[in-house]
C-alpha cells in the first residue's frame, strides 16, 4: 500500500518553544551547581614554560582550579574526534584509506594544553567556582609564562615547503593528503582540448552562529556514573568520545541532550569544555556547569569551511566538459577533528554534470586556528560553487549561452541511476526539468527588461543559475523502538536528535499515517541514553530518510503483530483481519479493537505469555539508503555602484526532496540553508591576523550575519523524481542542505554578472558592499589605464 505523506501541518513543538517553554541545557542545571570558568591562550603558538595556579587557588570561593598535569595524572586521555569517519562508497570503510601516495594522520586533542598551545583560546586551565563572577575572577589570578612561536594561520602559507611546522610528525603541516582519478589519462584530456580554464576560489571560515551557546553541566555518583547534559546533535557519539576520554565504560556516562538550538554540524563533535564539566564534577564530587559567552564562541567553537580550491575544466568547441581538475586545500586548524567536509568534498566534485574524467588531489593542512568540522553542507557548496562559477566564465569565452552550457553537460534523466566519475551512483534526478522550472519560475526570458529598469536608475542588476545535487552519507546505523500505550499514545524512541529541524512532528506525521491515527497520538523520545542506546544523531540529511525507512518497517511489524492478537482474542485467521484507522477488524464482525486496546490486552497478561507483555517492536538499519536530492536555484540582485550595496531582489529554487513528509518543514529548512549561503556569499567570514593569529572581530558588531530585511521572500517549488531504492518505500530523499548547496554559487554568479560590465570578473567571499565598492573602482581604474 502507499502511504502518502505531503501534508502541511503546523510544528507540534512550536507553541512550546515559542512560549519559552523549551528546556535547554542551560535551563535544566541544578541551582546549587558550581560554576567554571576557562583560562584560554592569548597566543596562536607558544610553548608553555610554566603555569602557576596558587593564587587562584586561594582566591574567595574557588572549589578548584585543574590544569593538564592534573588531568593526566587522573589517568584520562585526549578526546579522539574519529576524523576518519565511514566513507561515502563503503560504510565499512573510512572515507579515506591507505595508498603508497597517501597521508593521513590522526590524533587527540587534550581537553587542557599542557606543553604547548596552537591556537589563540585554546585552554590551559579550568577554574570552579561557589559563582561564575568569582570564577571569572580566579582565571586573571592564573599566571601562565609562554614562549611565543611563529605562527601560521593560512591553509596555503601553512603547506609550504619552509612554512613553520605545527606538529613535529606533520611534515608541511599535512594531517590528510589523498588523490583520486587517472592522472595520466586526465592530463591526455587537457593536453587535446580546445580550451582549459583555471581558477582558485576561497571558502572563508565561517563562524557557528547558532542561537543557542555552548553549555554543559555534569553530575557524578559512584553507582550510576556520570549524567551530562549538553546541546548535541547526537547523544550516542557523545557518549562514546566522553567514556573513552575519562575512561569508564559507556553504560557509566549519560548523555542528555535536551532542547537544541542550532547545530549545523559543529554539534556532532565532542566539545572539549564537556569534558572538563564532567571530570571536575568527579573530583568534586559536587554538580558543576558551564556556558560559553559570544566572544568564547568567536574563539573557539568549531568552525565551518575554510577551504582553497584550485579548479581546472577541459572542454571542447561545442562547450562540453572533458575533464576537470580540483585541487582541494582544506584548512583543518590545530587539531584534525573531521576529514568529512574533505570526503565529501572530493566525491562530489563533479557535481549533477557529465563529466567522464576526473581528478582530484586533496590536502588537510594544519594551521594556528580553532579546528574545522563538517558545517552545513560540508564539502559540497565548495564543490558546486567551483564548478558553477567555472561554468559561467566558460560560456562567456566560448560565445554559449550559460544555460544552453548547462543543458549540454547536465546528466539527462534517461542516464539515471548515473555513476560519476569520482564513483557516487547517483539514483534518480531530473536535472535538466528542475533547471527548466526554476528559470520559468524566477522568470528568466524577462530579465533584460528588468536590467534595462535598473540601468535606467543607474543601479547594476545581475541574474545566476546554479544547479546541485547532495550526496547521502552520515552514520549509516540507526534504531528505532515503536510501543503503544494502552492510554493513547504511540511512543517512538530514536537516536537522531532534532536542533530545530522539527522531529517532533515530521516522525510523528510518518508514524500517524502509517498506523491510520492522529498526529497527536505520537510521542517522540530522543535525546537520553538511558533510553537511545543506538543511534547515529543527526547530520548529513540522514534523519528523515533512515527514520522513514524504520517507522516504515516498524509500523508494519507492529500491524502484524497486532493481528496475531486480534486473531486469538476473535479467534480468526490473521489473514482475515482487516487494518484501518488505527483498528482492527474482520468482515462480518461487529469486534473492532483499536492498537490501544491490544495494548491494553497484551499489557494486563491476559494473553498466552508468547505473545509478550507489551505492544512494541524494535528496528534497526545498518544501510545509508542512497538518495539523493537534486535541484536548481536562480539568484536576481541590485548592485548600487557608489556604495556596493546589494538587494537580492528574487531567490527561485525547485527542489526534489522525494516525497516530502511536511512541505511547510521543509520549505523552513530550504529557507535557513539559502540564508546561510546568502550570508557566507555576501556577509559572514571570520577574520585571523596573519602575522598574530588573533581573531579580529569576535563579536557580532563585527561579523555580519544576514537579517530578514536582507533577503527576499524565497519562492520554493518541491519536486520529485521518485528514487528506486527498494529499502525507501516512502520515497524520502532528505531536504535540510539542498537550501545551501547551490547557494553560494547562484549568488556570486548573479553578483559577477550583475559587475562584469564595470569590468569586474571575479570577487573574493563575502561581497561586502566595501567590497564590491573597491572592485568597481579598481576595474574602472584598470580600463582608464
Amino acid at each position: 500500500m502507499e502511504v502518502k505523506l505531503d501534508r502541511w501541518l503546523p510544528r507540534l513543538e512550536d507553541v512550546r518553544l515559542i512560549q519559552g517553554k523549551g528546556r535547554y541545557t542551560d535551563d535544566l542545571a541544578p541551582k546549587g551547581a558550581l560554576r567554571s570558568f576557562v583560562v584560554r591562550s592569548p597566543h596562536a603558538h607558544a610553548a608553555i614554560k610554566t603555569i602557576s595556579v596558587h593564587a587562584a587557588r586561594d582566591a574567595p570561593g574557588v572549589r578548584a582550579v585543574l590544569t593538564a598535569a592534573d588531568y593526566r595524572a587522573d589517568g584520562h586521555s585526549p578526546v579522539n574526534h574519529a576524523s576518519n569517519p565511514p566513507g561515502a562508497i563503503d560504510p565499512s570503510a573510512p572515507w579515506f584509506t591507505a595508498a603508497p601516495d597517501a597521508v593521513i594522520r590522526e590524533w587527540g586533542q587534550p581537553p587542557l594544553a599542557e606543553h604547548r598551545v596552537r591556537f589563540v583560546g585554546e585552554a590551559v586551565a579550568f577554574v570552579v567556582a561557589d559563582t561564575l563572577a568569582q570564577a571569572r575572577d580566579a582565571a586573571e589570578l592564573v599566571d601562565v609564562d609562554y614562549d611565543v612561536l611563529p605562527t601560521i594561520v593560512r591553509e596555503l602559507d601553512a603547506y609550504a615547503p619552509d612554512a613553520p611546522q605545527l606538529w613535529t610528525d606533520a611534515p608541511r603541516n599535512l594531517a590528510l593528503s589523498a588523490t583520486m582519478g587517472d592522472k595520466a589519462a586526465v592530463e591526455r584530456i587537457f593536453a587535446e582540448a580546445h580550451l582549459v580554464l583555471e581558477r582558485t576560489f576561497r571558502n572563508q571560515r565561517i563562524v557557528n552562529c547558532q542561537m543557542e551557546p555552548r553549555s554543559a553541566f555534569s553530575s557524578f555518583d559512584e553507582n550510576e556514573g556520570y549524567t551530562v547534559v549538553a546541546g548535541s546533535q547526537g547523544v550516542m557519539r557523545q557518549r562514546r568520545a566522553l567514556a573513552q576520554a575519562l575512561g569508564v565504560p559507556p553504560n557509566k556516562m549519560r548523555v542528555i541532550s535536551p532542547d537544541v538550538g542550532g547545530g549545523f554540524g559543529p554539534r556532532t563533535a565532542l566539545n572539549l569544555e564537556v569534558v572538563l564539566v564532567a571530570w571536575a564534577s568527579r573530583k568534586l564530587q559536587h554538580p558543576v556547569r558551564w556556558t560559553s559567552d559570544r566572544t568564547e564562541a568567536f574563539l573557539v567553537d568549531y568552525q565551518g569551511r575554510g577551504q582553497t580550491t584550485r579548479a581546472t575544466i577541459a572542454l571542447n568547441a561545442d562547450g562540453r566538459i572533458l575533464a576537470m581538475k580540483s585541487e582541494q586545500f582544506f584548512n583543518l586548524g590545530a587539531y584534525p577533528v573531521s576529514f568529512a567536509p574533505a570526503g565529501n568534498g572530493q566525491r562530489i566534485v563533479p557535481t549533477c554534470y557529465d563529466i567522464g574524467s576526473v581528478l582530484v588531489e586533496t590536502r588537510g593542512i594544519l594551521t594556528n586556528t580553532t579546528s574545522t568540522c563538517p558545517y552545513r553542507g560540508a564539502g559540497r557548496p565548495e564543490a558546486h560553487l567551483a564548478l558553477e562559477r567555472l561554468i559561467d566564465v566558460a560560456a562567456e569565452r566560448l560565445g554559449i549561452d550559460r544555460i544552453e552550457m548547462r543543458r549540454r553537460n547536465l546528466i539527462p534523466k534517461s542516464r539515471m541511476p548515473y555513476r560519476s566519475a569520482t564513483g557516487l551512483t547517483y539514483d534518480s534526478g531530473d536535472l535538466i526539468g528542475n533547471m527548466n522550472q526554476a528559470l520559468k519560475a524566477a522568470d528568466w526570458d524577462g530579465f533584460d527588461k528588468r536590467h534595462t529598469d535598473s540601468a535606467s536608475r543607474g543601479m547594476l542588476r545581475g541574474i545566476g543559475v546554479a544547479n546541485y545535487i547532495e550526496s547521502p552519507v552520515g552514520a549509516q546505523r540507526e534504531r528505532v523502538v515503536l510501543t503503544v500505550k494502552p492510554e493513547g499514545i504511540v511512543e517512538v524512541i530514536c537516536g537522531t536528535q532534532s536542533s530545530g529541524q522539527g522531529h517532533e512532528t515530521t516522525f510523528a506525521q510518518v508514524t500517524a499515517a502509517l498506523l491510520d491515527i492522529d498526529v497527536h497520538h505520537v510521542r517522540l523520545l530522543t535525546g537520553d541514553t538511558r533510553f537511545v542506546s543506538e543511534g547515529g544523531g543527526s547530520h548529513s540529511d540522514r534523519s528523515a530518510r533512515l527514520m522513514g525507512a524504520l517507522l516504515d518497517r516498524s509500523c508494519h511489524k507492529l500491524i502484524e503483530l497486532g493481528k496475531d492478537v486480534y486473531a486469538l482474542l476473535v479467534n480468526v485467521k490473521p489473514e482475515d483481519i482487516r487494518f484501518e484507522k488505527g483498528h482492527f477488524t474482520r468482515t462480518g464482525c461487529n469486534k473492532k479493537l483499536s492498537i490501544f486496546d491490544i495494548a491494553k490486552h497484551l499489557e494486563d497478561g491476559s494473553l498466552p505469555t508468547q505473545m509478550g507483555n507489551a505492544f512494541t517492536v524494535t528496528e534497526t538499519i545498518e544501510v545509508r539508503i542512497p538518495a539523493y536530492p537534486t535541484g536548481c536555484a536562480v539568484c536576481e540582485l541590485e548592485v548600487d555602484p557608489e556604495t556596493g550595496v546589494i538587494e537580492i531582489q528574487n531567490y527561485t529554487t525547485v527542489d526534489d526532496v522525494g516525497q516530502p513528509i511536511n512541505p511547510l518543514v521543509v520549505d523552513g529548512q530550504v529557507h535557513g540553508g539559502i540564508a546561510q549561503g546568502v550570508g557566507q556569499a555576501l556577509h559572514e567570514g571570520i577574520e585571523v591576523d596573519a602575522a598574530t593569529g588573533q581573531v579580529l572581530g569576535a563579536s557580532f558588531m563585527d561579523y555580519g550575519v544576514p537579517h530578514a530585511d536582507n533577503l527576499p521572500s524565497f519562492n520554493v517549488f518541491l519536486v520529485e523524481d521518485p528514487t528506486p531504492h527498494p529499502d525507501n518505500r516512502l520515497r524520502i530523499k532528505g531536504g535540510g542542505e539542498g537550501g545551501i548547496t547551490p547557494a553560494t554559487a547562484v549568488v556570486m554568479n548573479a553578483l559577477i554578472d550583475a559587475l562584469k560590465s564595470s569590468g569586474v570578473e571575479h570577487i573574493e567571499m563575502p561581497a561586502t558592499p566595501a567590497r564590491v565598492w573597491a572592485s568597481i573602482q579598481s576595474a574602472r581604474a584598470a580600463q582608464i589605464s
